[in-house]
Formats: structure tokens, C-alpha cells, sequence
């Protein structure tokens, strides 16, 4: 078997998180339109997540679904390795665990207000438990 047919269950599994990630970062952006109130059209809402420090928090994970949408782009073959490197990067985000700044203090707080974000946040995580672990 060649090194891309070897790879291709474990790039299946990493092809469907970008997916769930939008899901999850609409949810967010959803909740925190709520919180910031009326946006007007759809033009004005765009340039205030991009843009206004309201939902600066978002940035991390906006830029980590760029960057996943980039390699998976690239038609080199993911190993074992790299796919374990995104579950990591993913993971620092929305955990488990205790990592500190802004975006994971709102995230935590959203997590457990919102149910859409809740359940959006439940799918990635059963995504994530199908992929390699660093180390």
C-alpha cells in the first residue's frame, strides 16, 4: 500500500473538521451578534466581526480554520504527525484542558450559555477523539 492510500483514512477524519469548526465559529459569532446588538446588513455585519474589538476574541480561531483550509489544499499526503499537530492546535483552543487567554475565557463562558455553541462544540470534540494524539 502507498503512503497516500495509508493516509487516506486518517486525511478523511482531518477533511471533516474544517466543517465542524465553521459550525462551531458561526455559533459563536451567532451568540456574540446577540450580545453586540443590531448589526444592520449583511456588508456591516462582516466588517464588525472583522473588525471591531467586540469580536477581536475570535481572531485565534478564524486564522487556525485558515490555515487548516491551506493544508488541506496542499496535495502532499498528512502524516500521522501533522494530523496530531492540528488536533493539538484545535485542542488548545477548545480543550480540554486549562489554557489561559482571551479567546478560551469567552469560549468557556459561551460554552456553558449557549447550547447551540455547546452542541457545536460536542460534534468537533467526537471528531477530534478520531484522530492521532502528539507524542
Amino acid at each position: 500500500m502507498n503512503q497516500t492510500n495509508a493516509n487516506a483514512p486518517l486525511r478523511a477524519s482531518l477533511q471533516a473538521l474544517p466543517r465542524a469548526l465553521r459550525t462551531l465559529h458561526k455559533a459563536l459569532i451567532d451568540v456574540e451578534t446577540v450580545y453586540f446588538g443590531a448589526v444592520g446588513s449583511p456588508l456591516e455585519h462582516l466588517q464588525l466581526i472583522t473588525n471591531h474589538p467586540h469580536f477581536a476574541w475570535l481572531q485565534p480561531m478564524s486564522a487556525l480554520m485558515a490555515a487548516l483550509d491551506e493544508a488541506l489544499d496542499e496535495p502532499e499526503t498528512l502524516t500521522s504527525e501533522a494530523i496530531a499537530g492540528w488536533r493539538a492546535a484545535i485542542e488548545e483552543l477548545v480543550g480540554p484542558g486549562t489554557a489561559a487567554g482571551a479567546f478560551r475565557t469567552k469560549y468557556v463562558i459561551l460554552l456553558h450559555d449557549a447550547p447551540d455553541v455547546a452542541i457545536a462544540h460536542g460534534a468537533l470534540r467526537q471528531l477530534l477523539g478520531h484522530l492521532p494524539r502528539k507524542g
